[in-house]
């Protein structure tokens, strides 16, 4: 594993959460990757290394997209909701994550 160069209490704040939509659920199916929503200064080599530490999964490879906050009204003020980095895991072959937190 490749958690050994990363600080671990680091590793279990870099996973914020997981992304539950349509376009996550659909990529679980088709490419076998799961979704999560990450720190905005997490770097692919981190998130890696969380996912295999926390889930002890192999990761095959990890895909980030920054996100802009989207600008909002409410009555005459605009404000804006925060940016956010989400990250694309792919699975090694036969892997898949349990969010239960049961050991299979």
């Amino acid at each position: 594993m490749s958690t050994l160069k990363f600080d671990e209490a680091r590793l279990l704040k870099v996973l914020v959460a997981p992304i539950i939509s349509e376009k996550a659920t659909a990529a679980a199916e088709e490419r076998g990757q799961v979704a999560f929503k990450v720190m905005r200064d997490a770097t692919k080599p981190e998130i890696k290394a969380a996912v295999e530490l926390l889930f002890k999964v192999e990761v095959k490879s990890v895909q980030v997209l920054n996100q802009k906050g989207k600008t909002k009204r409410f009555g005459g003020r605009i404000g804006r909701r925060d940016h956010a980095k989400k990250a694309f895991v792919s699975l090694a072959a036969g892997q898949e994550l349990n969010f239960s937190g049961e050991a299979a």
